[in-house]
């Protein structure tokens, strides 16, 4: 399979594209067709959000049947729920703001971190929370390229990069890419300069997944099967921590909980939940923190105290680095009426 593809084909894989990923949700969601939006270059499709349902737009670039990259930049007045039966393709991206959560399984969406997501003909389910900006730039890739075109080109190399895709969520030590995903936002080349610059940057993309992905997993084990028994012990540990997650949680502590030694503990865990157990009790105390600054009158310092910060300056920014707001910003924005 060629890169470049005949004019004719390309026009027709392209349509495709847009039709299966992008028009028919977006037409069908409160977005329209916004030919007058000058944000990029007219290569880019612009949809933008109608007034009744928020103010913002998405804008989306197609190349082929091979890629395409998505800058979003909107708000929803009233708390939005997605539903969207996916086909199959690689996904990955960077939000700079968001709020909300995916579904089935439920993980919180985070800012200033990798999201890896794979798309499997599976549906796909998503809480997006009202007022809150959602600002993010990324790189979707479809099966002709990960699986025909790069198959076809390193024959004797090949992988498949679904798993490398999998394993980088959630990922926050990862500049590089992160760095890219800004430099093909700001791009603003036009014409065939464009296009060279788009296929170099995702082919990059690419490289760079793959290669984090080896670095991180040469050294890691199979995971072990869980038994029915270290289930039940991870269920005890997890509502431990969900009534004790404002308190200091000592992980010999759990490990006694759950009947395990700490290496074996945070090992299944991982493997069962997809999160570190820290990660699992941050998430709770900004969980509880999002709900207390939009249904309380709390100041600040008193919901860091609640959630389990004993400075209000570190859990400002530990809420800014997560949610992409401070927490003075996210009340002001979440109590706005749509």
């Amino acid at each position: 399979m060629r890169l470049l593809p005949p004019q004719e084909a390309m026009v027709m894989t392209m349509n495709d594209i847009k039709k299966e990923m992008y028009e028919a949700f977006m037409l069908g969601n409160g977005f329209y067709y916004d030919g007058s939006n000058t944000g990029f270059s007219r290569e880019w499709t612009c949809f933008t959000l109608l007034p009744e349902k928020g103010k913002g737009h998405y804008w989306v670039y197609t190349f082929a049947n091979l890629f395409s990259i998505s800058v979003l930049d909107f708000v929803f007045c009233e708390d939005f729920y997605l539903e969207y039966p996916q086909p199959r393709f690689l996904d990955i991206g960077y939000y700079e703001s968001v709020s909300g959560e995916e579904l089935k399984p439920c993980k919180r969406f985070v800012c200033s971190g990798i999201r890896g997501h794979v798309g499997n003909n599976n549906l796909y389910q998503a809480l997006y929370h009202k007022n809150i900006p959602l600002r993010s730039t990324s790189i979707s890739i479809m099966p002709e390229y990960y699986e025909d075109y790069l198959r076809a080109k390193y024959p004797d190399e090949y992988e498949n990069p679904q798993k490398a895709f999998s394993r980088i969520d959630g990922s926050i030590d990862f500049p590089e890419l992160v760095l890219l995903l800004k430099q093909i936002k700001n791009c603003r080349l036009t014409g065939i300069a464009e296009k060279l610059y788009f296929e170099s940057k995702v082919a990059e993309a690419v490289s760079l997944i793959v290669q984090k992905d080896k670095e991180t997993t040469q050294h890691v084990y199979p995971a072990p099967r869980i038994s029915q028994q270290d289930l039940d012990s991870l269920q005890a540990v997890t509502a431990y921590i969900d009534d004790h997650f404002a308190q200091a949680i000592r992980l010999d502590s759990l490990a006694k909980i759950a009947c395990m030694g700490t290496t074996k503990l945070k090992y299944t865990f991982k493997g069962v939940y997809k999160t570190t157990i820290s990660e699992y009790i941050l998430n709770k105390r900004l969980s509880q923190a999002k709900y207390l600054l939009m249904s309380t009158d709390l100041n600040i310092n008193q919901i860091a105290q609640i959630v389990g910060y004993k400075m209000a300056g570190s859990f400002s920014e530990i809420f800014r680095k997560n949610i992409g707001l401070l927490p003075n910003e996210y009340r002001k924005l979440s109590m706005v009426k749509g």
